[in-house]
Parts: structure tokens; sequence; C-alpha cells
């Protein structure tokens, strides 16, 4: 189970909906060796596109210096759907290389500012997929 506060929840929401109808990335820190996340870490989705994202490669290494710094690891690794559900597509799965990482996926498909819109998390290991619960504290 992925438990998340309020904040970081809204402020996953926000970047995904801000970053529509491109998807948005980012994670969510913690301590090394936790499973608890606190710090919110947007990225930027260098494709830039509304179908897939990537992480800027400089970026990206600035975030391990720094996780590696702070003694964090990636808790949470996130990104958007604008078109489709909150599932992971087989490139999302590819990519999963953090097996101790919640993948949150949030959908921005078919919704408006104030409307509905759907937060899951799944752990993937070794290409297998399971949806996990979330608890909003």
């Amino acid at each position: 189970m992925l438990t998340i506060t309020q904040a970081l929840y809204d402020q996953i929401v926000a970047h995904a909906r801000a970053d529509h109808p491109d998807e948005a990335c980012g994670v969510i820190a913690g301590p090394e060796g936790s499973d608890r996340p606190e710090r919110f870490i947007p990225m930027l989705n260098a494709a830039r596109s509304p179908t897939f994202y990537e992480f800027d490669s400089t970026e990206h290494k600035q975030l391990d210096n720094e996780l590696r710094e702070r003694d964090e690891d990636m808790v949470v690794i996130y990104h958007s759907h604008t078109a489709t559900e909150a599932y992971p597509s087989r490139r999302d799965i590819d990519l999963a290389m953090e097996p101790f990482a919640h993948y949150v996926l949030v959908s921005t498909a078919d919704t408006d500012e104030m409307g509905p819109f759907q937060f899951r998390s799944y752990r993937i290991v070794d290409g297998e997929v399971t949806e996990e619960d979330v608890e909003v504290v």
C-alpha cells in the first residue's frame, strides 16, 4: 500500500493538470531504505508528448546526485496519462527499473479542472504489474 500525504497527492494532481495535454512526470523522494514519500520533485518531460514521458537526462543525473547526497531514494515515480486510463503502458512497464518504487499514474483523460480523475499506484517488478491501494493522510 502507498501511504501519501494530501499535500503530495495534491501536488502530483496539480502537476498532471498543469502539463496537460502533455504527460507530466516526477519523483517523490524519501529517506534511504524507507517507504515514506516526503519530498516532491517535478521533472521535465523531455519528450513533451501527450503519449509518453521521458526524464530530461541532465535533470535526471542531477536528481541521482542529489538523492545520493541527501541519503534519499525514489519512493514514488509518477506520471500522467492524458488520453487513457491510469494503467501502465507496455513502455511504462519496460522502463520500470526501480523494484522498490511505487509507480503512480494519474489520468487526465476526459476531465476538466474540477472534474474526476484517476490516481492509481502500482508495483512493477520484472515486468509484473501489481496494483496497490492508496491511502491519503
